[in-house]
């Protein structure tokens, strides 16, 4: 094991982690699992800066992998699900002061409800290196759902309808997908969609199945953070993946 851990970092794995967050708030005490403070979230983005790793979005990889575009050394993709309203007063002007990308899929009936973003919120974070997606309408699994076009179709066009730019991705609630999830997606037009399953992304990843390392209140605090982004890679390194 030894070994594999010190290969990781003498050849880091070529390819793409996806990170899953949620929150961003003002505690310094959280008392969620998906939550984290500014201060922690300042303390990974400053470990992303200081290892030389680039976030890209979504778009990016899509273009790398369909027209040859070349990526950044070490690129990742920070990605935000349910769209609080915490993504637009914390998670991106500390995105933008890093000078870097973000991806948030929004759940769109709950889009202006208390502690959501609303329609002003979400055009004014796409204007701001933030993209977005889709993460159905009412954030059900979607293993739960009787008609797909309901969720998949009517999020992504309810947000081009307000004027968002195109919906190019998706996030499965709970990270639960189907056969028949995938192929909706596929007949609206989505490019390309995240998991909850954990692993690295390559140009090989089936792009309806990207994997994302969860960012959580760990109990370990940074180095549970630190912990997490090594099992990745070391998984990666033992061919170890889920999709």
């Amino acid at each position: 094991m030894g070994g594999v851990i010190a290969s990781v970092y003498i050849y880091p794995p070529k390819g793409v982690m996806i990170f899953e967050y949620h929150r961003v708030n003002d505690d310094t005490v959280d008392t969620d699992d998906y939550s984290l403070s500014r201060e922690q979230f300042q303390e990974q983005l400053d470990y992303f800066k200081e290892n030389n790793y680039h976030t890209i979005s979504m778009m990016d990889f899509i273009r790398a992998e369909k027209y040859g575009e070349e990526l950044p050394e070490n690129p990742i993709i920070i990605t935000f699900d349910d769209g609080y309203e915490d993504n637009y007063t914390n998670m991106m002007p500390m995105i933008n002061a890093m000078g870097m990308k973000a991806t948030m899929f929004m759940a769109t009936n709950y889009i202006g409800k208390e502690n959501y973003v609303s329609w002003q919120q979400l055009k004014e974070m796409q204007d701001n290196n933030i993209e977005i997606g889709s993460h159905t309408a009412n954030h059900l699994p979607l293993t739960e759902v009787e008609n797909l076009d309901n969720e998949i179709k009517l999020s992504k066009l309810l947000m081009e309808w307000n004027g968002l730019k195109t919906i190019y991705f998706f996030s499965y609630p709970n990270g639960v997908y189907t056969k028949e999830s995938i192929q909706c997606l596929k007949d609206n037009n989505y490019l390309a969609a995240v998991t909850g399953d954990a692993g690295y992304n390559t140009f090989k990843t089936d792009k309806y199945l990207l994997q994302r390392t969860n960012v959580s209140n760990y109990r370990f605090g940074y180095i549970g953070f630190q912990w997490r982004i090594l099992k990745t890679k070391i998984l990666y390194r033992l061919g170890i993946n889920q999709h």
